[in-house]
């Protein structure tokens, strides 16, 4: 009867949370139950949330690079000049203004090649910038 009452009467219900708080809800007890469900789930997520971050912000086992890695170090250079090298002379290519006219097979293959290589290019300079960053990462830790 008591919360049936304040159903009727009030227009807000001050209430006590389990860590401490006190949080006003409006309406009555009906609408209190109804808003705290809501309020549980989001509070029960940002504890989630929270044991998530702490975990990531545990110390992690140094890493250390692979074979794999110091070799694709040392090789990268090498290859991002060749592909340079290339892009350069499919450029030249597709510089001549008859090219598309006289054929345009040769056109469309000199394209794709060009188009192929500046993604490669862009793949190996990103994969040998962050072997540089791990590398001085590594060193300076």
């Amino acid at each position: 009867h008591d919360r049936d009452f304040i159903d009727r009467v009030v227009t807000s219900v001050i209430v006590s949370e389990c860590d401490g708080r006190w949080v006003e809800y409006a309406g009555g007890y009906s609408d209190m139950l109804a808003q705290k469900k809501p309020v549980a789930a989001v509070k029960e997520r940002a504890v989630k949330v929270a044991r998530r971050k702490a975990a990531d912000a545990a110390p992690r086992r140094q890493r250390k690079m692979s074979f794999k890695d110091k070799h694709a170090l040392e090789t990268l250079p090498a290859t991002i000049e060749e592909l340079e090298n290339n892009i350069a002379d499919l450029r030249e290519q597709m510089a001549d203004a008859d090219l598309y006219t006289r054929d345009p097979d040769a056109f469309q293959k000199t394209a794709a090649a060009m188009q192929a290589c500046e993604l490669e290019l862009a793949e190996a300079e990103h994969r040998w910038l962050e072997l540089e960053m791990l590398r001085d990462e590594l060193e300076n830790s």
